[in-house]
């Protein structure tokens, strides 16, 4: 018996690799939301935000927290991964508004290092995500593609930091876009091909993505990464628990947070390098400057 999802949408999402719109939260706590997130980003001072400040942020505010733990996000992971699930990362996708910032085709999969592929990228909108301000845009069953060629740090006007792109030819003639109203959500396999375009809009284009993994995942990388237990147990061991914040306890959770990302920082650089010589073989990764 599912928990959210009907079977039908369960379906719908095997065989396109997404599923768009799902209810998760109301407007008006999309709109809390985004206050707190407002708020937050007045205490870092002007000018562009750091990386680590867009990155694994529910280590470090309470709030947030709250947002990778609300039951209707879990409730239709759970359906597609199971009872067991951990937090690897969770980034904030912000377009302002009358920007160029784009996102370019890629797959979520590719510097993660996560095996096996059972990763679910929730995209929770805390502000509308219509054609117009810039929502992703997926092509439908691609995740049988198996996993692509990526280059990284080849789009300047990127919003992933990583700012990778595949650069094999793609089949893009069927384009299905995934608009959300504040407090919806998608949900997307962590190898389906999806790009997002630019913001044309006067608001701001405001997405929380997280990215849920069942305990049995491990990471292919030298060092052991951390993740976060959000629902049912972990059997596994193969992370390291991630401490949740806590008010009046904030030392300890930038602690915590500069740890995570530290850790999840190096362990991304680890598979830029090992996704590289993959495809391009030693010799041709060695002499790229």
């Amino acid at each position: 018996m599912t928990r959210k999802l009907t079977p039908g949408e369960i379906e719908r999402y095997r065989r396109d690799n997404f599923l768009s719109p799902v209810l998760g939260i109301t407007a008006a706590e999309a709109a809390h939301y985004r206050t707190c997130l407002e708020r937050f980003e007045a205490t870092l001072g002007p000018g562009p935000v750091e990386s680590k400040y867009r990155r694994k942020t529910h280590v470090l505010l309470p709030w947030v927290h709250g947002i990778v733990t609300q039951p209707a996000v879990l409730d239709a992971v759970e359906d597609l991964i199971g009872p067991d699930i951990l937090v690897f990362n969770a980034t904030w996708f912000i377009k302002e508004p009358r920007t160029d910032a784009i996102t370019a085709w890629h797959q979520d999969a590719t510097y993660f290092g996560l095996t096996p592929y059972e990763h679910v990228s929730a995209w929770i909108a805390l502000s509308p995500a219509t054609r117009a301000s810039g929502c992703m845009e997926m092509l439908p069953g691609s995740s049988g593609w198996g996993q692509l060629h990526h280059a990284p740090q080849i789009l300047p006007n990127s919003i992933n930091a990583g700012a990778q792109a595949i650069v094999e030819p793609l089949d893009t003639s069927r384009v299905a876009f995934t608009p959300l109203e504040s407090g919806q959500f998608s949900l997307h396999h962590t190898l389906v091909v999806h790009q997002s375009q630019p913001n044309g809009s006067d608001d701001r284009r405001i997405g929380l993505g997280i990215s849920y993994i069942p305990t049995g995942v491990r990471h292919t990388g030298s060092m052991r990464m951390p993740a976060m237990l959000v629902r049912g147990e972990d059997r596994h061991g193969h992370f390291d628990l991630e401490p949740i914040p806590v008010v009046g306890r904030e030392a300890e959770a930038q602690a915590a947070h500069g740890d995570s990302y530290r850790r999840y920082r190096a362990g991304y650089n680890e598979q830029v390098e090992r996704h590289r010589v993959h495809f391009q073989g030693p010799a041709m990764a060695a002499g790229e400057d």
